[in-house]
């Protein structure tokens, strides 16, 4: 399966955007979907995610009651609406299957696709 995001753009602090993934190619997995990011000079981090059902969602601490995310398998897309934006959200944001290993920590399958780029201003 091929994932695609788009949707990043400038925006000042406090301000919302959304993410789109699409997916195209082979479209039906059981994996959960979801969000890594990467910022200048920083390791990639996990952001959130979504069970294949869409109905068990997870999320990092730093985005908490800030970011949600959604997934519709109908259209193959899944969501990031992220409100409250703040600077340090500024970074590359990527899609991507995963999984969580044993200790919950959450881990990409495959590689990253192109990924789109959110910048919040301050």
């Amino acid at each position: 399966v091929q994932l695609q995001a788009s949707g990043g753009g400038l925006v000042q602090a406090g301000g919302s955007l959304r993410l789109s993934c699409a997916a195209s190619g082979l479209t039906f997995s059981d994996y959960a979907r979801g969000w890594f990011r990467q910022a200048p000079g920083k390791a990639r981090e996990f952001v959130a995610a979504v069970d294949w059902r869409g109905s068990t969602t997870y999320y990092a601490d730093s985005v908490k009651g800030r970011f949600t995310i959604s997934r519709d398998n109908a259209k193959n897309t899944v969501y990031l609406q992220m409100n409250s934006l703040k600077p340090e959200d500024t970074a590359t944001y990527y899609c991507t299957e995963l999984d969580f290993d044993g200790s919950g920590t959450a881990f990409p399958l495959g590689s990253f696709g192109q990924g789109t780029q959110v910048t919040v201003s301050s």
